[in-house]
Order: structure tokens, then sequence, then C-alpha cells
């Protein structure tokens, strides 16, 4: 007799998503070009696709590390500015901007999705304690892409700082070597420590025909 792992992830959430994420790609290539992948929401955004599919612990764990705070970050500011304008973070503002079209500035609500589906995902996978060192490597590797290759006004993941024109808090390159200092220590390893800490277990969540979940090793 051949055992076949029963699926941890409902594939009612995996074929909407996928779906949103077929739509945005051209979408984004077409209005942002596709520079505009590389900012770390993105990556999350089409890395929590594939790990959707994987069912894999490390790439949903290492896509939480990296993106919660964040991704929270941007949904309570847009919130906020649904009542008042803050003008706190540049993260949402164009979501306001008319010039965009409305179904584009649609399809970015990802950013709100994301979050509470990767605690989902690892809740029910488990967390996996080598994702602070995996979005870390990430991170290394992405900054230096976008602060070599890519058009310094632009400032994706604020690898020229902040503002219009973008300036950063202290002169490069010590500004590049500071924001990848901060992420994984400001950001990453507070994310790593809390998910360790209510999910990092070995044991995954499937639900029965019951509908009970049972812990599988």
């Amino acid at each position: 007799m051949t055992l076949t792992r029963p699926h941890r992830l409902s594939l009612w959430i995996k074929i909407p998503y996928t779906l949103w994420v077929i739509v945005l790609i051209p979408v984004w290539v077409h209005y942002q070009g596709w520079n505009n992948f590389l900012w770390f929401s993105d990556i999350a955004f089409l890395a929590t696709c594939l790990a959707l599919w994987l069912e894999s612990r490390l790439l949903a764990s290492m896509t939480a590390v990296g993106i919660l705070l964040p991704d929270l970050a941007w949904t309570l500011h847009f919130l906020a500015d649904l009542i008042v304008d803050t003008g706190l973070l540049e993260q949402s503002g164009y979501m306001f901007n008319e010039q965009i079209p409305l179904f584009v500035r649609g399809l970015s609500l990802f950013h709100a999705v994301v979050p509470p589906l990767l605690v989902w995902m690892v809740y029910r996978l488990g967390y996996d304690g080598r994702g602070l060192a995996a979005q870390t490597l990430l991170a290394w590797l992405v900054l230096p892409a976008c602060y070599f290759f890519t058009d310094p006004a632009e400032s994706i993941n604020f690898v020229s700082g902040f503002g219009e024109p973008p300036r950063p808090p202290i002169p490069q390159p010590w500004w590049l070597i500071a924001e990848s200092i901060l992420l994984p220590v400001g950001i990453y390893l507070p994310t790593h420590l809390l998910l360790a800490r209510w999910f990092g277990r070995p044991a995954c969540r499937v639900a029965g025909a019951d509908g009970n979940e049972t812990p599988v090793k």
C-alpha cells in the first residue's frame, strides 16, 4: 500500500492566491517595470505562492520573518490614511494616487493579505528556525543588487534613502551597510523569536475527515 502525505494547505487558498499572482505579474511589469519585483514585499508575495504549493516550512518561515513587520506597518499606515492623511510613512501613499488606476492599486492590497496568510501557514506547517538565516542571506543579496543595478531615484527597499528625491540618513555606502545590519537585527530577529516561541515545533497539523486537526511529525 502506498501512503501519500495529506495536503496541509487547502486548494481553496492556493488557487485564488495563484490567480492573484498570475494577474498581478503582467500588470506590475506594464505599470511598474521588472525592477519592482526587487521590493522585499513583492518577493514575499511571490515566495508565499511558491511556499503554498510546496508546503515548505522553510520558505514560509523565512518569508514570514522578512515581511510580517514591514507589511503590518504598510497596512496600519494605509488604514490610518483612509481616516486622515498621516504623512508618517511613504510606503502606502501611492494607494491614494488617482493617477494610478484603481485596479492596479487594488492589486497592491496583497500587503494586507500576506501577513495573516503567512502566520496561518507557519501555524499549519510549523516554524523552521533556519528562516532567520535564510531571510538574512536573501536581504544581503537583494540590497546590493538594488543599490548597484537599479535607478537610485527609485530607492528600491530604501537603499538610496527616503523622500523625493531620496536621501540616505548617512552617506553611502555606510547607509547600505547600516541597512544590511538593521534589517536582520531590528526586524528579522524579533519576528524570528516570536515565531519560534509560538510555532517552533516539529509537528505539522493535518485536518482529518472529522474536521479535527491532528499533529503529524
